[in-house]
This record gives structure tokens, sequence and C-alpha cells, in this order.
């Protein structure tokens, strides 16, 4: 690595590589770093290529230097405004018992007396 770049720290880059996984990102002439399929956007992300292609200019975020093996983690989802969560129409609450046919005729008898209708049916 030619600069030294530290998490948090915002830059540009190019897109380099599209992998399944995820978007290789040239910091610098030496430099890369990864953009993780689930780093790309909000959401859910099927293919990489439906949202990147090779030599485009992308802003990114270092999520993670691991100077060790000369690894950087980049995010461009970080640099973006999370979308509103869905808004839930709150239905009432009803119980379950709500929810029951007490006149069902099948429903309440006790085991007792459809053991009785049972021996009856299958002696027909």
């Amino acid at each position: 690595m030619t600069k030294t770049y530290q998490t948090g720290d915002t830059v540009s880059g190019k897109v380099t590589g599209i992998q399944p996984y995820g978007a290789f990102v040239a910091l610098d002439e030496q430099t890369q770093g990864l953009v993780h399929i689930s780093e790309i956007t909000h959401g859910y992300v099927k293919e990489v290529s439906e949202y990147l292609a090779v030599g485009q200019e992308v802003d990114v975020k270092v999520l993670e230097v691991d100077e060790k093996s000369k690894k950087i983690s980049l995010s461009i989802r970080a640099l973006q405004e999370q979308p509103p969560a869905a808004q839930r129409t709150e239905k009432p609450k009803q119980s379950l018992q709500s929810h029951v046919n007490e006149n069902d005729s099948e429903g309440f008898n006790s085991l007792k007396d459809k053991m009785q209708e049972w021996i009856k049916r299958s002696g027909q």
C-alpha cells in the first residue's frame, strides 16, 4: 500500500473487477479493496453487475484495514441514506377465541362422545 488508509475514510476509486461475492475497487495505483455484495446498497443484491461495472468510479467508505494481509474492506452502502422502514398498517389484535366457532358440531365434542360416533361409523 502506497497510501495509508484508515477505517472510516471516504475515498474515490475505480471498479477493477466483479465477482459473484462483490467488486474490487482500486483506491490508488497499488492499492485495491473489496466491496462485499452486502455492502453495495441497502436491500438484497442478487447480481453485483446490476449495480456496478468495471471502470466505474465509485465513492467508498473504508470499513476495515488488515495491515497483516494487506486487505481493505469497503462499503458503498455506508455512504447511502438508509431508506425509510416500510410502514405497516396496524390491525387491531384479536384473540384466538374470536376465531373459534363454538357452534361447530365437530370441534367441541368430548373424546368420549366422538369415540362412540367413530365406533358407529366403522360398523357401517
